[in-house]
This record gives structure tokens, C-alpha cells and sequence, in this order.
């Protein structure tokens, strides 16, 4: 059986275009207007899906980093207060539902815990993605499962015992699991992109891709070995305040990855040896003679 899992009208596996995720997480720095950009962005550039990061502050921060001051755009703050800036609201939420639906471009998000989990249950997402730092969280994993939604699982910072623990739990039927390494931006030397083809022999799932480093040659090169999934994070710009931004896409780089990655698709053909009409006449003009086959 190919491995297909169904994102509502979207199948995304074997047979199937890659299916393209533009990640904003958290990228919007807490401005509607800058998600709704980004949105436009993933949209122009061919995108399927936007990918949001929701998240509960008083579940997912620790206690000891609580009243950590910073540097951010509203000022020298706690990392608490930063932490809730970045969040949005029921109603923003259900500002990007319709935005999403109006340009006719899927959204989902990585809820980092139950709450968020039950949160996202006010909109009818196509799956929900477990960030590779909870992995091995598993009351946010059972909580995931038990929507009956299709899971995105990212492998970053994880063993493959972690990872066998985490699939077991979910099991594989609503399964799509992502090659990753969590350090961002990433070097080439730690990407391992021959993961890809590790967990496709092991895991009756569609494998793909979560990127965090600079340059679009690494993902082409995943989808190339089988990656039928890619994720990567976009942006406005890079000079932007934020921790991701560097290691993101800018809108050039974006388009750009999406039109590679449907020219490699088109160039990988079906794995059978054909003569093309195209090679005809040239062998008419080249091969004087085909003593090979007798002839």
C-alpha cells in the first residue's frame, strides 16, 4: 500500500506532489498585519500550507526563565511578558481562518501543549504538528492523537528509541513524520539527509522534511531522496527582530524553492527506462549501425 495520509482534499505521500509548508511560527513578532504578509507570501509562492506556533506561557515557560529580562521590540521585558506578546488571540485566530480560506491556502499549527491542543479544536485544521522539543511529551501526544487529526511529527534533538516510543504512541495510520535537526541555523555537516530514507524503511508513514538551515540546495536535495514533505521558515526579512529569522526565507528564496522543487519533481519521471521521441532522430544521426542487438 503507497503511503498516503489524507490532509482533508490534500493526499500527501507516494504519488503525490510535495507538499510545501511555509513556516511562520512565530515570525509574525505578534502583528496580525505581518501574518496576513506572510500568508500572502506562502500563497504567491506556491505554498500549500502556512504553519503557525501556539503555545500556553503559563504551561511552556519555566519557572526559572520567567522573570529573565530582554531586549525586544516592546522594550527591555520578561521573557514572560515577550512570550505572550508573540501569542495571538481567539479572535486573531479566527482572523487567519478566513484570510487563510479567502487565498485558498491551508493553516495549521505546532500547539506545545494540551491547552493549545483543545484550543485548536475551535477550527478545523487538516493536522497538527508536534514541534521536535516535545517528542517525548506524552500527554501532548495522546492529547494530539485523540482529535483523530492526522499528526506531523519532527524528529529534531530526538534518538531512535525517542522516536520509536513517540510513533508507537500514535501509531502510523494519520502519520507523517519529519526528518529534522533542531539547530538553527543549521550546519550543512549535521542536516543528514540520508535520515530520509532511514525512517522511510522503517516506518509505515509519508517521510519528510523540516529544514532550518540557510540556502535551498539542502531541501531540493531532500526531495530528491524521497522527501514528500517539505517545511521550511519563512520571512520578511532576515534583518528582522527574532530568533528564527536568519535561519528563514525571504520572499525571492521562497518562490524560488517552490519552482525547483516542482522542476526536480518533474525530472525524477517514474523509474522506467524510456526512448523518448525526443532521442529518435538522434540516434538516426548518431548510431550508423545497432550491432548489438543483431540488427
Amino acid at each position: 500500500m503507497p503511503k498516503v495520509v489524507n490532509l482533508k482534499d490534500r493526499p500527501v505521500g507516494e504519488g503525490h506532489p510535495t507538499y510545501i509548508i511555509a513556516e511562520i511560527g512565530i515570525n509574525h513578532n505578534g502583528s496580525l498585519d505581518n501574518a496576513k504578509k506572510l500568508i500572502d507570501l506562502a500563497k504567491w509562492s506556491g505554498c500549500d500550507a502556512v504553519k503557525f506556533q501556539k503555545r500556553t506561557p503559563e504551561l511552556c515557560v519555566p519557572q526559572e526563565m520567567r522573570e529573565r529580562y530582554r531586549e525586544t521590540p516592546w522594550g527591555y521585558i520578561t521573557y514572560m511578558d515577550y512570550r505572550y506578546k508573540v501569542e495571538f488571540s481567539l479572535e486573531q485566530y479566527k482572523d487567519i481562518d478566513n484570510y487563510c480560506r479567502a487565498q485558498k491556502i491551508a493553516w495549521f499549527v505546532s500547539p506545545w501543549d494540551t491547552e493549545s491542543v483543545a484550543f485548536m479544536e475551535q477550527f478545523d485544521t487538516p493536522c497538527l504538528k508536534i514541534p521536535s522539543a516535545s517528542l517525548t511529551d506524552r500527554a501532548l501526544l495522546e492529547s494530539i492523537k485523540a482529535t483523530g487529526r492526522p499528526a506531523m511529527l519532527s524528529t529534531g534533538m530526538s534518538s531512535m528509541e525517542e522516536i520509536d516510543a513517540a510513533v508507537n504512541l500514535l501509531g502510523t495510520k494519520n502519520l507523517l513524520l519529519a526528518h529534522a535537526t533542531s539547530t538553527y541555523p543549521c550546519p550543512k555537516e549535521e542536516l543528514n539527509l540520508k535520515m530520509i530514507g532511514t525512517l522511510d524503511k522503517k516506518y509505515d508513514a509519508p517521510i519528510g522534511y523540516s529544514g532550518h538551515e540557510v540556502g535551498l540546495a539542502s531541501t531540493i536535495a531532500a526531495v530528491a531522496m524521497g522527501a514528500k514533505f517539505v517545511e521550511r521558515h519563512i520571512t520578511l526579512d532576515r534583518a528582522m527582530w527574532g530568533s528564527d529569522q536568519a535561519a528563514s526565507l525571504e520572499p525571492s528564496g521562497l518562490r524560488r524553492m517552490v519552482k525547483d522543487i516542482r522542476s526536480v519533481e518533474t525530472a525524477l519521471g517514474d523509474g522506467v527506462k524510456h526512448v523518448y521521441p525526443s532521442e529518435v532522430e538522434a540516434a538516426k544521426r548518431l548510431r550508423l549501425k545497432n550491432t548489438l542487438m543483431g540488427k
